[in-house]
């Protein structure tokens, strides 16, 4: 089992790190050249900037029992289908009971701004968001 970071963005990159750490689990940074930086504990790729890039990065690479973190549900759907397991930056699992409600929130969503309409932007990241992460990482590592 490895743990790959869709890194571009990612805020919850050093608690993975750490916790991968004290699990003995090895843990991929994956981010574009836009986005490029390096922690110790963790390997780092580093992908031309472009649509996708590291998201097929990711699923190229991922394998069944594999944790994937992202905020990015077409990459999550990708990664569930090659039987990998996948968790929200804010703690909460990607499940084949809950993907298609995602995307198709995400398809919606699309269509309004498409419209000219207007979606609310995230709001700041708070301490419970880090702590759920941490506690739904911690869960997909104890298996």
């Amino acid at each position: 089992m490895k743990v790959l970071i869709d890194a571009d963005g990612c805020p919850v990159v050093d608690i993975a790190i750490r916790l991968c750490r004290q699990h003995g689990v090895s843990c991929v940074l994956l981010c574009d050249t836009a986005h490029e930086f390096y922690r110790d504990g963790a390997q780092t790729l580093v992908f031309d900037k472009g649509a996708d890039s590291v998201d097929f990065a990711i699923v190229g690479r991922v394998c069944p029992g594999d944790i994937v973190i992202t905020q990015d549900y077409g990459l999550a759907s990708m990664c569930l289908a090659r039987t990998a397991k996948v968790l929200h930056q804010d703690g909460w699992e990607y499940t084949q009971y809950n993907i298609d409600a995602l995307l198709l929130a995400r398809h919606e969503s699309r269509k309004h701004r498409a419209a000219g309409g207007r979606t609310k932007g995230p709001k700041k990241r708070t301490d419970g968001q880090n702590q759920a992460f941490a506690a739904g990482l911690q869960k997909l590592l104890h298996g």
